[in-house]
C-alpha cells in the first residue's frame, strides 16, 4: 500500500515520539510528578512505552473511520490509540510530518501495517528513527498553579489535571488506570528504572497514574511539596506514626481526638516502647514543660478536634516544637484545606481523612499525608511495605468530588454557623461547641488561623440519653451514621455511636456525655435543615 493514499482521505498528521524518561530525572519516589509537558530539545537515549511512533491524528479521527475500519483494529483499536495520542499541546515547528519522516528515514527500519478505512488505507510506522522529537515528562509542584489559579476553588478543580497529566488523553476527566503492574520493554529499561535513570511505575501498590493526579491536586491545595494518598484516614495516621516515631520515642497529643487514634496511641505504640504525653489543646505551658523534660519526636493533634472542635495554635506549637527538634503533624480533616492551611502556619505535615469533606459524597474511603518531600518519602517507603494502597477507582471518586469542594464547604460553613447560633439560643440546648461562636474557648484563635469554621457542630441537648435519642430519631433530613463532611447531613450520638462499649462513667472521662450530639451539615437548603432541627427539638 502507499503511505500517500492517506493524504487523500484525511488531513495532514504528525508523528509523536514516546515520553523520554531518561537523563537526570529522579525516581518517582523522590518527588517526580507527571505533568505531561513536552520538552523538545534533549537527547533521547532511552525509550519508554511502545517502541513504535504514534501518529498524531486530528481529534475526530475515530469518527472519520468507517465501522469496518474500527472493527479491523485489534484490542482497543489502533484508531482509538492514535486518536488518544492527540495532545492538547500542538506540535511545534520542530515536529516533522509523519509522511516526511517516513520518506527521509532511510536508515530506519520501517514496517507498515494496513488498516482499511473505507476505500483507503492508513499506515502505522514502527521503529522509525525520530530523535528530534523528544517528549519528556517534567516534574511539578503545587507552586506552579499560583500564576493563573488564584483561588482554592480553581485549584481544587484544575490542579493535577489542567496543566497536563501522565496519561495521554483528550478527556477532560482523568481516566481510571486499572492495573496491578506496569511492564518494561526490555531488561535494560528495568535496570535504568532500578538505578533511577528513568521514572516509571512498577507495581500497583507503589503508585498509579490516577492516584498521582489526586496527590498533585491535594499538594497544590495544601501548598505542599508532596502528598501520599492511602486507603483511609486511619491508615494515613498510623503509617505516619510508625514511619516517623522511632522505637522508644515519645509523642505529645491532646485530650480531645478521634477515639481510634487514641486507641492506637494507647495500645499499639507502647508495644514498640513509644510513650505519649496528653495535654489540653490550649495548654501551651504543658507542651513547653514536656519539650524541656523529654526528647519529643512528634506532636500530633487534630485542629479542630473531634468531637468538641477545640483548636490548637498551630503557629505557636510549630515554633515551640521546632526549637526542640520535634515534628508537628496536624489532622485537618474537620477544617479542610480551604478553611485552614496548616503547613503555611508552620506544621511539618498535615493529614486528612479524605473520606470526609475532600471526597464529599459519602461514597469512598481514603486518607492523605502532605508535606515536604523529605518527610513524605519516608512515610511513602513504609507505606509501600505495609500496603493500604488506594484503589484508582476510589482516587477518581475523590478527584471528582474535589471539583465541588469549594462550593460544598462554603455552603457547609454557612449552614453550620447559622445553625450553631440558633442552637445556642434554643432553650432545649444546654451547650454548643463550634469554633465560629464567641463562646468557644478558641474563638479568637480560630478567627486568626481559619477562613471558615467547618460544617460540623456538636451540642448537648437538655436531657438524658433517651431524650437525646428521641431528638435524633425525630430528625428527618440527616442520616444516623458514623461519618461527616458529605453532601448529605449526618447526625450521631457519640455515647452510642462511638463509646457504647464503655460505661457511662468511663465515657465521661473523655467528656462524652449521654446528651452529646454531633451534627454534620450537608449541602441541603438551610431553611429545610433549620425547620427539621427545630421540629425535632420541639418533639422532646
Amino acid at each position: 500500500m502507499a503511505v500517500s493514499s492517506y493524504a487523500r482521505a484525511f488531513p495532514s498528521f504528525e508523528c509523536r515520539s514516546e515520553p523520554d524518561f531518561s537523563g537526570s530525572l529522579p525516581h518517582p519516589k523522590a518527588g517526580v510528578r507527571f505533568s505531561g509537558q513536552y520538552n523538545s530539545g534533549s537527547n533521547r537515549s532511552q525509550v519508554y512505552g511502545l517502541s513504535s511512533l504514534i501518529f498524531r491524528f486530528p481529534p475526530n479521527f475515530v469518527r472519520q473511520l468507517s465501522i469496518k475500519a474500527r472493527r479491523n483494529c485489534s484490542n482497543i483499536g489502533v484508531a482509538q490509540v492514535v486518536a488518544a495520542s492527540w495532545s492538547n499541546n500542538q506540535a511545534g515547528p520542530e515536529f516533522t510530518p509523519a509522511a516526511n519522516a517516513v520518506d527521509s528515514s532511510a536508515s530506519a527500519a520501517v514496517t507498515s501495517i494496513g488498516i482499511t478505512a473505507g476505500d483507503e488505507e492508513v499506515a502505522v510506522v514502527e521503529n522509525a528513527d525520530c530523535n528530534d522529537q523528544n517528549v519528556q515528562i517534567k516534574g511539578s509542584t503545587g507552586v506552579k498553579y499560583a500564576s493563573f489559579l488564584n483561588s482554592d476553588g480553581s485549584v481544587a478543580i484544575h490542579a493535577g489535571e489542567r496543566l497536563g497529566r501522565g496519561i495521554v488523553t483528550d478527556a477532560i476527566t482523568t481516566p481510571v488506570v486499572n492495573t496491578s503492574a506496569y511492564f518494561f520493554n526490555k531488561t535494560s529499561d528495568l535496570i535504568d528504572f532500578k538505578e533511577k535513570r528513568r521514572a516509571s511505575f512498577e507495581y500497583g501498590r507503589y503508585g498509579n497514574p490516577t492516584t498521582v493526579v489526586l496527590e498533585e491536586k491535594i499538594s497544590a491545595l495544601e501548598g505542599a511539596e508532596s502528598t501520599l494518598i492511602v486507603a483511609s484516614g486511619m491508615c494515613a495516621s498510623t503509617v505516619m506514626f510508625l514511619a516517623l516515631v522511632p522505637a522508644g520515642g515519645h509523642i505529645v497529643t491532646t485530650t480531645d481526638c478521634y477515639r481510634k487514634t487514641r486507641v492506637f496511641i494507647e495500645t499499639i505504640l507502647p508495644k514498640m516502647g513509644i510513650t505519649a504525653t496528653v495535654i489540653d489543646p490550649a495548654d501551651m505551658g504543658a507542651l513547653e514543660l514536656t519539650l524541656n523534660q523529654k526528647k519529643v519526636d512528634l506532636f500530633f493533634t487534630e485542629s479542630p478536634t473531634n468531637p468538641f472542635l477545640r483548636c490548637v495554635d498551630i503557629e505557636l506549637v510549630s515554633k515551640l516544637c521546632r526549637e526542640k527538634g520535634a515534628l508537628v503533624c496536624i489532622d485537618g480533616t474537620f477544617a479542610t484545606p480551604l478553611n485552614q492551611k496548616a503547613l503555611a502556619l508552620g506544621a511539618d505535615l498535615v493529614v486528612h481523612s479524605a473520606t470526609k469533606f475532600l471526597g464529599g459524597h459519602n461514597d469512598v474511603l481514603a486518607g492523605c499525608i502532605s508535606g515536604p518531600e523529605k518527610l513524605v518519602s519516608v512515610i511513602r517507603n513504609l507505606h509501600h511495605i505495609l500496603g493500604g494502597a488506594l484503589n484508582p477507582n476510589a482516587a477518581y471518586l475523590i478527584i471528582r468530588g474535589m471539583k465541588t469542594l469549594h462550593l460544598r464547604v462554603q455552603q457547609q460553613n454557612s449552614t453550620a454557623l447559622r445553625m450553631a447560633e440558633i442552637l445556642e439560643a434554643h432553650p432545649k440546648v444546654k451547650h454548643v461547641y463550634y469554633p465560629g461562636l464567641p463562646s468557644h474557648p478558641e474563638y479568637h484563635l480560630a478567627k486568626k488561623q481559619m477562613t471558615g469554621f467547618g460544617g460540623v457542630v456538636s451540642f448537648e441537648v437538655d436531657g438524658d440519653l433517651l431524650t437525646t435519642a428521641k431528638f435524633v430519631d425525630a430528625l428527618r433530613i440527616p442520616y444516623i451514621a458514623p461519618s461527616f463532611g458529605g453532601c448529605e447531613s449526618i447526625v450521631d450520638q457519640p455515647a452510642i455511636m462511638s463509646y457504647w462499649d464503655l460505661s457511662q462513667s468511663d465515657r465521661a472521662k473523655y467528656g462524652i456525655l449521654d446528651n452529646l450530639v454531633r451534627f454534620s451539615f450537608g449541602v441541603e437548603d438551610f431553611e429545610d435543615v433549620k425547620a427539621d432541627v427545630l421540629q425535632a427539638l420541639d418533639s422532646i
